[in-house]
């Protein structure tokens, strides 16, 4: 677009935000940022800190959201405590951020009259449905207290453009990877966990038989379903899926960063953790055919970006030379 959007990027700290923030900056949008650094890290946005406004706020607090909306046209909701894990120790806070809090916004964004609010949902709404691929009109079947938040999102959000005539679009990811993603939390995603103990020589912590399967989806590919969910016309009210269209089981993953470092990894098996689901794959052709999104890196290429980024963050200088 030739016209400078007007934007909020909720949770623009974060893994996901700050590279959907960058990307809007670069472009020329107007970027806010409302983060309150409870999982984001400031330092994420450091490339584009003088191109952005950094609001320090939480989501649930009315006068943050409030004030973050002020003169805002694109909402991107980002904000989340994520990560299936979490939601199993702590479902209470899981339903305060994810469920409150995007309530909270989409309040604020029909009193700020925004032209279209987007928020990021997750195949973890599919849960155990056994149905493949994944298609939009299937029925919600979650196992865990995070996906129940973001199904809860996704039926706001629908009823926000029914009924108060809000644009809504809700993205589902499937499996996002790619640089930034923290590999230190108890609750980190697979591959960033794989690749810090391919650096670290520690076994890789596989749970349950490795032969579970994800649609993974490059980061760069979910900034694209963004940008273009934001601009589309026709698509208020609708849900569709972020990913490749293709699964791949995490013994696979384990091939492929093998090939990267050049040498076999150690493995250590775990038993399965709760809320854990045994296959992700997506029907794209919904988003290819109403918002033209194709994805552009392959699990291959998206991995072999990965890793050179996390040479560069986390390892040694031994490994660097």
């Amino acid at each position: 677009m030739s016209k400078a959007m007007k934007c909020l990027v909720t949770g623009g700290a974060g893994f996901i935000g700050s590279h959907l923030t960058e990307a809007l900056a670069k472009r020329g949008d107007q970027v806010r940022v409302l983060d309150n650094l409870s999982t984001g890290d400031i330092n994420h946005l450091s490339g584009v800190a003088d191109k952005i406004e950094f609001m320090n706020g939480d989501i649930r607090d009315e006068k943050d959201v409030n004030r973050a909306l002020e003169g805002i046209d694109y909402v991107f909701h980002q904000a989340a405590l994520r990560a299936v894990p979490r939601s199993i120790d702590d479902p209470a806070s899981t339903n305060s951020v994810n469920v409150n809090g995007t309530m909270r916004l989409l309040i604020g964004a029909r009193n700020a009259k925004v032209k279209r609010f987007i928020f990021a949902s997750s195949s973890s709404i599919y849960g155990d449905n056994k149905a493949f691929p994944q298609d939009e009109s299937m029925r919600g079947s979650p196992i865990s207290p995070y996906a129940v938040s973001k199904y809860a999102g996704e039926l706001y959000t629908t009823v926000f453009a029914k009924t108060f005539g809000v644009e809504t679009v809700s993205l589902r990811y499937f499996n996002v990877f790619g640089a930034r993603q923290h590999p230190d939390s108890a609750y980190a995603a697979v591959i960033p966990k794989f690749m810090q103990s391919a650096i670290d020589g520690t076994p890789l912590e596989v749970h349950w038989d490795g032969r579970q399967s994800r649609d993974f989806t490059y980061i760069d590919n979910v900034v694209q379903a963004n940008l273009l969910a934001a601009t589309v016309p026709g698509v208020a009210g609708q849900v569709f899926n972020v990913a490749c269209g293709k699964t791949h089981s995490l013994l696979q993953i384990i091939e492929e960063i093998e090939k990267l470092v050049g040498h076999p990894l150690m493995r250590k098996h775990f038993p399965q953790r709760k809320g854990d689901i045994r296959k992700t794959w997506a029907d794209i052709r919904r988003a290819k055919r109403y918002l033209r999104f194709i994805p552009r890196i392959d699990l291959h290429e998206g991995l072999r970006r990965t890793w050179e980024w996390f040479i560069t963050a986390h390892a040694p200088s031994s490994l660097k030379q």
